[in-house]
């Protein structure tokens, strides 16, 4: 049961990383082993809240793997909860929040608890996702910095 989580400040607003990390089409750009990724569906509540099902494709060499899931998008908590629905997970739980800190400043939490269905998958990638997670926030202060330019 593999177990993430950090915290980064970063030189960017709230807003801006949240805007980022919903930009999900933009991710097989930046994102580790994000090789593809696809929005099959997106609605707005009448809260506001955007809920979105994605399909993503991550891989590394002859790997390859596909999962779906819910992403709701959470403007006014600054807030991404993904969750979900189907692939070789036995389960996938990530949330992101970004809070101000300042002036064009915030920090960004980024959790993540996975497992995979099947041992030797787990085996084979479990490492790689272990590493691409402990750069994930990383990647996407970077791409931030790109995006935004630099503060």
């Amino acid at each position: 049961m593999p177990r993430f989580r950090t915290v980064r400040r970063v030189r960017h607003s709230a807003s801006d990383m949240f805007a980022l990390v919903a930009d999900m089409e933009s991710y097989p750009q930046f994102v580790p082993l994000c090789t593809a990724l696809r929005v099959r569906k997106r609605e707005t509540r009448e809260d506001g809240v955007e809920i979105a099902v994605a399909e993503m494709e991550v891989g590394y060499k002859a790997i390859r793997e596909r999962f779906t899931t819910r992403v709701t998008l959470d403007r006014a908590k600054h807030e991404i909860l993904v969750e979900y629905i189907d692939g070789p997970f036995a389960y996938l739980k990530n949330r992101w929040r970004f809070t101000d800190a300042g002036e064009k400043l915030c920090a960004v939490e980024f959790f993540i608890d996975y497992e995979f269905r099947s041992r030797t998958l787990g085996a084979l990638m479990g490492a790689m996702f272990d590493n691409a997670f402990r750069k994930f926030s990383e990647a996407f202060e970077q791409r931030a910095d790109r995006v935004y330019g630099v503060a």
